[in-house]
């Protein structure tokens, strides 16, 4: 199972819509599909690389992303979760116990973590 990679911000005073609504653009920009849902927990980013390799291979899969916490002390969340059809309509508090984050090849593992470290990268620099 790959392992989730939290990230714990203090102090930064920060509005969590606006950084989920920069997290969500910044993938955009790479060419990620992006999905977002504010929910009780937090706020649910799914990002998923278009790719006809990857639409073979891993359509379901996708990077989760969870926003939650107050402007002076939140955490992000990212793992690797199943791609979920419609988002908006899903129960958030389903997906976060369920599916959402998967077991995967050994391969696979090594690049979604690498990926992964780069996803968090660019969340700490949008943190500030």
């Amino acid at each position: 199972m790959v392992a989730e990679k939290t990230l714990h911000f203090t102090g930064k005073n920060k509005d969590l819509g606006q950084l989920s609504t920069a997290i969500v653009q910044q993938l955009q920009s790479e060419g990620y599909k992006t999905q977002m849902k504010n929910a009780p927990i937090g706020t649910i980013v799914q990002a998923q690389k278009a790719g006809i390799l990857r639409d073979i291979i891993t359509a379901d899969r996708a990077f989760t992303i969870v926003v939650a916490g107050q402007p002076n002390d939140f955490t992000v969340h990212i793992g690797i979760g199943k791609w979920v059809q419609n988002l908006a309509v899903t129960a958030a508090e389903a997906i976060l116990l369920t599916w959402l984050f998967l077991a995967v090849d050994v391969p696979e593992m090594l690049w979604t973590t690498h990926v992964e470290n780069g996803i968090a990268n660019e969340i700490t620099q949008l943190v500030g």
